[in-house]
């Protein structure tokens, strides 16, 4: 293998082909782990563009003995893309869907379709890809493929395998092929020819007819039980030539679940199937576990199409995850299990099925609850989030992947569990059980720390004893996520020396030099290699500026990140992350981040050391728009960790021009404010943009012509003061420098409803520090407000916000930022009392205070785009709930994230352009789309100015829409 310093080899690569060579560190780092345990760097990346990309490298990689490691999505459980070799990432280039045959159920596409996105393609023909693993959003054809994925409905629709017709690939010799279903005499043709694909027809065909006694014997499939150990021999061995009646023979399911150690595959025609019918979803509530398993056999005699096992562990942390407890409402008591049980029919028989199952599992089946679920996508969305989950649980130690792929018959599945938990005590483990019950695979994670030695021992014997356990129960080790580098070592001992054989021989002929991925399947390196928690942090930094006491010090935090990839979400998906929605680069989304974070950490020197530059690289794009503190199912807090590591890097290597005068924003804005009208001349001017590195198109915000402050001076109290109590407006530096306008809205509003307010001098959250990584001085703003906001905290009055990132910054950053005791404990009082103006409203309306026959019912439409904090942290439904309390308003949200302006960052000159194109992913054709007469709300200063600069239209806060519509009382 040739050493990294050999650039030449590498440009010459570059050279040959259209796609990416990426050797930089930066590039390698990011590609060192998939969503394994494991960590390995690789030499480079190579993104093909093209099939003839391809071809010239598997011919680079045979002249310099190069292994390559193909890649999708990077979500593998079981190290299929981590290794030393070249990584081949499918997901940039390889992404078009070539051709879909409505008519014959097929479509031919590149390996890095997206699944769900080929789905959202075949909807409108009545058709899709059936197999839907829990990662569809993200995860790619070729991925599937490789590791012959399945999910929720696979009673329904089996596998990958099952679904994939024929498979364009380029064998190890550089030669292209096609392989689909071959008839007798065509199979007799392939076996005579003189190449490197005949050889492997002739390896395949010889390895059946020597020994497909022992294959059926060996295999758990042949049982009815799902399988993905080793190669598909079985699947070959139950059809033609050997079965007259049998499918026709074929490679192209062969080779799903070969995790790329046979071919790189470049194309694949898929079978479809038409969209099920009607579904209804029932949620059985069990008392104990067992019981939730002994329900399953009978269960199965109703023909679900889904059975999905939640334990526990699973159902506690979705209710206690701030994005996940949304869709926790179905959820009746304390069950220590839930069984997800899916019918598909038509209409009332379908119904009168679901009554039926509803009346069996609660007679004598142990079910104390088994509504139909009126919204089945919030029961399936936690069973998605599972994993996700697990990896946010605060700590150590963590759920680990090594046994969540073991199955066994479904009859088998109350005496195997009883055995596992016995196991599972003799360490002393707990260990968390979830998963799809009715193929008899359940995801069984123990808690283990992978940092300590004794738990890597523990999880190394754990692991051997498991697959004896399995053996005795004649079930599979590796039933959906692949064997991997993390179970092959175990592969002899549970399908026997012989298989085994026949797998290295077809290995041999199909790849000579072993350069299609090694060490997965077949030769493994040792279990406990090249682990993530290897890879120790030398020292952590003595000084954090942010308490990471929680996920006890920063390295933990980062370790939240398990790589299931949630974060790589296409535009209208959510909030995070917007700029890998706009590049489409790992660099650029949470989990890239993560994962160059850990590793720096690790690295000499850790945050200041001599990786640090490269963190500071992968973190540049992103706006801190905390979507991934609560999108991600792991709460990975990418924006709170950038500004941890701003603040350590800078200490060490000063504070750039720009951030020093953003750090002064404040004292400037309120000497500005003496001059107002010279200030924003001044401002107009190219060259102060210039020196400050600010982009020459992007204009500044302009100073209001008089403060908020001096305009409520002028004001007389309403006579009806203070009949609904009182609260307290907290005057921000965007209300009373720039938008006075918006702040005496909310005060006429409030007071002409009847509460009494009390308007703060105007106060600072630090926010802008924050985001500069000026964490010492954000600190001083937070005494300062603290200060001034406690007393009224104390009084127990609502502390109502108006600007998004302000406000919320008081119920987020200040209960890390400021030290514990009296500090933390005044910070914690008015984050309880911290609300925005619309979450106000919305409460109030609930509680009877405020209804729709204060406001006029004239007819509006308004498109509403939420800021980020106030998506990730309060959600959208306050604001939509207060909007719609004007009573002859359409609300309509904006299917938007963040809309790229994030405060100083699409002001700076390095960042506008991408600043807009995330702009106009979706928020700025919505808005130019809106018929005359819309009205745009927008809570957020930075939102509004995007949309006036990049639509010219007038955002509104929604201050301003509700005063307007206000009838006098």
């Amino acid at each position: 293998m040739p050493r990294l310093s050999s650039d030449h080899l590498f440009q010459e690569l570059s050279k040959a082909i259209q796609g990416e060579v990426l050797t930089d560190r930066l590039s390698r780092m990011l590609y060192a782990t998939d969503a394994s345990p494991y960590q390995q760097l690789p030499l480079g990346v190579v993104r093909p563009h093209s099939v003839e990309d391809c071809v010239t490298l598997i011919g680079f990689a045979n002249r310099h003995r190069i292994p390559l490691i193909p890649r999708a999505a990077g979500t593998s459980l079981a190290g299929q893309c981590v290794g030393e070799g070249l990584v081949v990432d499918v997901s940039r280039h390889l992404t078009k869907v070539l051709e879909i045959d409505a008519q014959g159920c097929q479509a031919r596409v590149q390996p890095g379709v997206i699944l769900d996105g080929l789905n959202e393609q075949l909807r409108p023909l009545g058709l899709m890809f059936a197999p839907d693993p829990s990662t569809g959003s993200r995860c790619q054809i070729g991925g599937m493929m490789g590791n012959n994925a399945w999910g929720l409905h696979s009673l329904r629709y089996g596998t990958t395998r099952d679904h994939v017709f024929a498979i364009k690939a380029v064998l190890s010799d550089g030669s292209v092929v096609f392989f689909d279903p071959l008839s007798p005499g065509e199979l007799e043709a392939k076996l005579a020819l003189n190449s490197l694909e005949g050889k492997i027809y002739r390896a395949v065909v010889e390895a059946v007819e020597e020994q497909r006694e022992v294959i059926l014997e060996h295999y758990p499939s042949t049982r009815g039980i799902p399988c993905n150990e080793g190669y598909p021999l079985d699947l070959l061995a139950q059809g033609q030539p050997w079965v007259s009646d049998g499918p026709p023979f074929n490679l192209a399911p062969f080779l799903c679940g070969s995790e790329g150690t046979l071919a790189l595959v470049i194309e694949a025609t898929l079978k479809l199937v038409p969209l099920p019918g009607e579904r209804t979803l029932i949620g059985a509530h069990f008392s104990s576990l067992e019981e939730a398993l002994q329900a399953v056999a009978m269960v199965l005699e109703h023909q679900p199409v889904a059975v999905e096992l939640l334990d526990k562990t699973i159902l506690d942390l979705a209710r206690n995850n701030p994005e996940q407890v949304k869709n926790c409402a179905w959820i009746e008591g304390e069950p220590a299990a839930v069984l997800l049980v899916e019918l598909e029919g038509d209409g009332d028989p379908l119904q009168q099925r679901g009554e039926v199952l509803a009346g069996a599992l609660g007679a004598g089946n142990g079910s104390y609850a088994a509504p139909v679920l009126p919204f089945p996508e919030q029961a399936w969305a936690v069973r998605r989030a599972g994993l996700g989950l697990l990896m946010g649980v605060a700590g150590k130690l963590k759920a680990v992947t090594g046994i969540e792929d073991t199955a066994v018959a479904v009859a088998d599945l109350p005496q195997y569990v009883t055995q596992v938990q016995a196991l599972m005590a003799r360490y002393g483990v707990d260990c968390v059980i979830y998963g799809s019950a009715g193929r008899g695979l359940l995801h069984l994670r123990p808690k283990l720390d992978l940092e300590l030695a004794e738990d890597q021992a523990r999880f190394q014997s754990i692991m051997t004893e498991m697959v004896e356990l399995v053996k005795g129960f004649r079930g599979v080790f590796s039933a959906k996520h692949g064997d991997g580098r993390l179970r092959a070592p175990f592969l002899e001992t549970l399908l026997g020396k012989e298989v085994v054989a026949l797998l290295h021989r077809i290995k041999q002929a199909a790849d000579p030099h072993w350069h299609f991925n090694p060490g997965k399947i077949l030769e493994p390196p040792p279990l406990l290699e090249a682990l993530r928690t290897q890879q120790k942090t030398p020292v952590e930094p003595t000084l954090s500026f942010l308490d990471w006491g929680k996920d006890q010090g920063l390295r933990g935090a980062a370790a939240r990140c398990n790589g299931a990839g949630v974060c790589l979400k296409r535009a209208g998906q959510g909030t995070m992350c917007p700029s890998y929605m706009a590049t489409q680069e790992e660099q650029h989304g949470t989990r890239g981040r993560a994962n160059v974070f850990r590793q720096v950490l690790a690295s000499p020197g850790g945050l200041t050391g001599r990786d640090s530059p490269l963190l500071k690289e992968a973190l540049d794009l992103c706006l801190a728009c905390k979507g991934c503190k609560t999108e991600c199912p792991a709460g990975v807090d990418i924006a709170l960790m950038k500004a941890e590591f701003l603040q350590q890097y800078q200490n060490r290597y000063g504070l750039p021009w720009r951030a020093r005068v953003l750090s002064q924003f404040q004292r400037l804005a309120w000497l500005g404010s003496l001059l107002p009208a010279v200030v924003n001349g001044l401002l107009a001017l190219k060259w102060s943009r210039r020196v400050l590195k600010l982009h020459h198109q992007r204009p500044l915000p302009t100073l209001a012509r008089r403060t908020f402050s001096s305009q409520l001076r002028d004001r007389s109290p309403p006579a009806h003061k203070g009949r609904l109590g009182e609260v307290v407006l907290i005057n921000d530096l965007w209300t009373e420098f720039f938008d006075p306008q918006i702040g005496m809205a909310a005060v006429n509003c409030l007071e002409q409803l009847g509460y009494g307010v009390t308007v703060t001098p105007w106060l600072s959250s630090g926010r802008i520090q924050i985001s500069q990584g000026l964490l010492t001085q954000a600190q001083d703003q937070f005494q300062e407000a603290i200060a001034v906001l406690y007393p009224y905290a104390a009084e127990g009055k609502p502390l109502i916000g108006l600007e998004p990132s302000e406000l919320l910054t008081f119920r987020d950053e200040a209960l890390v930022l400021l030290p514990v005791g009296e500090s933390r404990h005044r910070a914690e009082a008015i984050a309880s009392k911290a609300q925005l103006f619309e979450e106000f409203m919305a409460r109030e309306a609930v509680a009877g205070h405020i209804n729709p026959s204060f406001f006029d019912d004239q007819s509006r439409r308004i498109l509403v785009h939420g800021h980020c904090h106030g998506k990730a942290l309060a959600g959208m439904q306050p604001l939509l709930d207060t909007l719609a309390l004007m009573g002859g308003a359409v609300v309509e949200a904006i299917p938007s994230g963040c809309c790229g302006m994030a405060g100083a960052f699409g002001y700076e000159q390095e960042h506008y352009d991408l600043s807009l194109r995330i702009g106009e992913l979706v928020l700025l054709p919505a808005v130019r789309r809106a018929p005359a007469g819309t009205l745009i709300c927008a809570p957020g200063t930075s939102c509004r100015a995007q949309i006036k600069d990049g639509a010219q239209v007038l955002a509104y806060h929604p201050a301003e829409l509700l005063q307007k519509a206000l009838l006098s009382l």
